[in-house]
């Protein structure tokens, strides 16, 4: 960014390969050799559980409040070892594939393509970012293909190839007409306020999370189906208001839903999304009638949680206060990589004069120096996952508390109704009793179930005329 740089990666000695290729090298055998590993894994489990359990499965201890019978066992941790290399892969893949199109000069190809087709820049713009889109959601497709492979294959998923490779085009469509424009949107005021763009990026971000979350629930319809809960279940709509009526949610019978999930998968699932007018509940049809009324009412109890708790806006406000110094640190981040590799990655080709030396502002807001500040915010985004995961795990554990003191008085049992509902849900998406520490410190949103029902196996603060957390009663 403040002069061409011609100095050379530095080189792996021995074969003179140059370290950028040889990480690239390393990064795809390591992803093929995990992939074999992870489908071999999966076809031994399917074929031979007794063989596979001789393992080094963990064995449950007698304080474990969730347990699996020894052969669901022995697939739950195999799946979970394909699930923790196909979470990795997908981070890191993200990465990698934005450093290949920018070692590649693929990048400043596709600028320069933009340029001869048009001398308009919102067109160019436009173009560039729309083949970028599609180029991405191409070399996702053989990750996203395999994790819906391996899910099918232990039986979660029975969603067709046509029915998934349906919902890959509508995710295309969709980013290609809201990300695009956002995009576009970012870029122009990169151009505009060169020294600021980040300060300004950052106060446009605000708002369109706002309005992420409101919008998301009128998207749904987009992939899956919807009908009235009150249609099917209306028993189950009559207890849900009661624990509506508890914790003041207010949410009438007309916003709960019930999806038609079963079409794609037999995992269990009801959550509350939404903000303001479209606030709703969903519960998925493989878990009406499939699991008892009383443990609807306690995962309602836990979505209900985060609303009446104020988990949507603090965690807004965290993730505010964090994009903030994000966006600063990725752009000082971007202008470095730019300055020490921007000739290399065709960055430079892009300059025009400027009357300010030290920085050049027309390279940042050039297609490809944008691309470097996506580079940037991908790198930081992975670093920082374990400490956006440990927000969300906090905030669900308390979500966890709130709903099982949300179905106090309501369910003759919380303890035992919310024991069921984590054994039914680790059945059904078989879920690893015991996941790596280092997995579930840097992957996992939520607690792992064995810590959830081991909580909720020893929280009766009602004894001895005691009260919850949340509730007086």
């Amino acid at each position: 960014m403040h002069h061409r740089i011609e100095e050379r990666m530095p080189e792996y000695k021995g074969d003179g390969m140059t370290f950028g290729r040889f990480m690239l090298i390393a990064v795809i055998a390591l992803v093929i050799g995990l992939s074999v590993a992870a489908q071999n894994s999966a076809a031994h489990t399917a074929q031979s559980p007794t063989a596979a359990s001789s393992g080094p499965t963990k064995l449950a201890s007698s304080q474990d409040a969730y347990t699996l019978p020894p052969d669901t066992l022995v697939k739950a941790v195999a799946l979970g070892r394909i699930r923790n290399f196909e979470n990795l892969a997908e981070s890191v893949w993200g990465i990698v594939f934005l450093w290949i199109l920018l070692a590649s000069r693929g990048w400043s190809g596709i600028e320069r393509w933009a340029k001869r087709i048009s001398n308009k820049r919102w067109v160019q713009g436009s173009l560039f970012f729309a083949v970028y889109l599609v180029v991405s959601a191409l070399a996702g497709l053989p990750l996203g293909w395999l994790v819906q492979h391996n899910e099918h294959a232990y039986g979660i998923s029975v969603q067709t190839s046509g029915s998934w490779m349906g919902d890959q085009g509508k995710s295309l469509v969709l980013r290609l007409l809201f990300a695009v424009p956002l995009l576009l949107l970012f870029n122009w005021i990169v151009r505009k306020w060169p020294r600021r763009c980040w300060f300004v990026s950052w106060l446009v971000t605000l708002p369109i999370l706002v309005i992420v979350i409101f919008v998301s629930p009128l998207l749904s319809p987009i992939f899956d189906k919807f009908e009235p809960l009150q249609k099917n279940y209306p028993e189950l709509v009559s207890k849900l208001e009661k624990v509506v009526a508890r914790t003041g949610t207010n949410i009438p019978p007309d916003r709960m839903f019930l999806m038609k999930a079963s079409l794609k998968t037999n995992g269990l699932n009801a959550y509350v999304n939404g903000i303001g007018a479209t606030k709703r509940i969903v519960v998925w049809d493989t878990t009406a009638g499939r699991i008892s009324d009383n443990e609807v009412l306690f995962i309602f109890g836990h979505e209900s949680g985060h609303y009446v708790l104020n988990h949507v806006q603090k965690y807004l406000a965290i993730y505010s206060i964090g994009l903030f110094f994000v966006y600063w640190a990725c752009a000082l981040f971007a202008e470095w990589m730019v300055t020490r590799f921007g000739a290399r990655w065709g960055v430079n080709e892009f300059q025009l004069t400027d009357k300010h030396p030290s920085v050049n502002p027309s390279v940042l807001a050039s297609r490809t120096g944008f691309a470097v500040l996506l580079f940037s915010i991908s790198i930081v985004s992975f670093l920082l996952q374990p400490v956006g995961n440990a927000i969300g795990r906090h905030y669900e554990h308390q979500a966890d508390v709130y709903g099982q003191e949300a179905i106090h008085g309501i369910v003759p049992d919380p303890q035992k109704t919310v024991l069921a509902v984590w054994e039914d849900d680790g059945k059904a998406w078989l879920e690893d009793p015991h996941p790596n520490p280092f997995i579930e410190f840097w992957l996992y949103s939520h607690p792992s179930i064995q810590k959830r029902a081991n909580f909720a196996a020893h929280y009766d603060p009602w004894k001895n005329g005691g009260h919850g957390e949340f509730f007086k009663n």
